[in-house]
């Protein structure tokens, strides 16, 4: 079966976009297993940190998800159960979540070990990327995300590219 490398939706509210975030959770796990790069652009409420809950939620996380705008980084260690020929078992997935809006130089990424984190496993979440492009690995995956003002409640489109 051929993979998409780019899909399109159109996302009505809030609820939709922490769904969508949850199959984009999924498909992570599924196509990079666990380890990748995305990058999510989108204006500001555009919806990359509830996105980003439905897919910390994907992976098993139950508890809250903060926009990381003034510590750079939040770190999760999300338990997860899988299923395989030796029944059901239990692993950890490590996701670390950026927000890079108010970065204005690399230094500031050192006192969060951003080096050993991006060379690293794990999920690495980068909202913001567009501000630090210079310092980042290529992405594995590019999310944008444009909300729709026009329409109550504010509704979302969203294109997803998978490398």
């Amino acid at each position: 079966m051929k993979q998409e490398h780019r899909i399109t939706r159109s996302l009505a509210d809030e609820s939709a976009t922490v769904e969508f975030g949850h199959w984009l959770g999924v498909e992570l796990m599924r196509r990079y297993n666990g380890r990748a790069v995305v990058f999510f652009e989108g204006q500001l409420g555009a919806g990359k940190t509830t996105m980003v809950r439905g897919l910390l939620a994907s992976l098993g996380h139950s508890g809250v998800v903060k926009s990381p705008t003034y510590t750079l980084l939040e770190p999760y260690n999300v338990g997860m159960s899988s299923v395989g020929m030796k029944g059901v078992g239990q692993h950890t997935q490590e996701v670390f979540h950026f927000d890079l809006y108010r970065i204005n130089d690399p230094h500031e990424l050192e006192f969060v070990g951003f080096d050993e984190i991006v060379d690293g496993p794990g999920l690495k979440l980068f909202e913001w990327a567009e501000r630090a492009l210079a310092w980042l690995p290529e992405p594995d995956v590019q999310v944008s995300l444009n909300a729709v003002t026009t329409t109550e409640p504010v509704s979302r489109e969203v294109s997803v590219e998978f490398s």
